[in-house]
């Protein structure tokens, strides 16, 4: 099932959406199994570009323009040699989202429980926002 993953931060001066297809194996029935898909996907992502180490690195045009369009031309080189667990960072996730750190629209509308059922069909398009803490002093 395709699907169209949109990611928001509030905390940014510029206006940043980032629209990516997302190519899921299953389909997901609440926003728990989406949330966790998606992360075990993005690990997996993550771990094949620790390894994929090119010999002569280059940026194709193609390559250039997507970067363009998200706000950041670069070769993507990963310099941390930690290896992320899947679990823990699903775990982390959800853990997020419960304490309210983002927010999640499927088709402009909020999903506000993990465990609340959901309908995803082919293209449909979930939305993540991140919230920013507010952190300030008082006099």
């Amino acid at each position: 099932m395709l699907i169209y993953i949109t990611v928001k931060s509030l905390g940014r001066r510029k206006n940043w959406l980032t629209r990516q297809p997302l190519q899921l194996a299953g389909t997901p029935a609440t926003l728990r199994e989406l949330i966790t898909c998606i992360v075990e996907q993005n690990v997996r992502e993550f771990k094949e570009k620790q390894t994929d180490t090119s010999f002569i690195p280059y940026l194709t045009a193609e390559a250039i323009k997507e970067q363009a369009e998200v706000g950041k031309v670069g070769f993507q080189l990963i310099r941390d040699e930690r290896i992320p667990e899947e679990q823990q960072a699903v775990e982390t996730a959800l853990l997020a989202f419960e304490d309210g750190l983002y927010k999640v629209f499927l088709r402009e509308e909020e999903v506000t429980g993990l465990d609340e059922h959901i309908e995803l069909a082919e293209g449909d398009e979930a939305a993540f926002i991140r919230l920013t803490m507010l952190a300030g002093r008082v006099w």
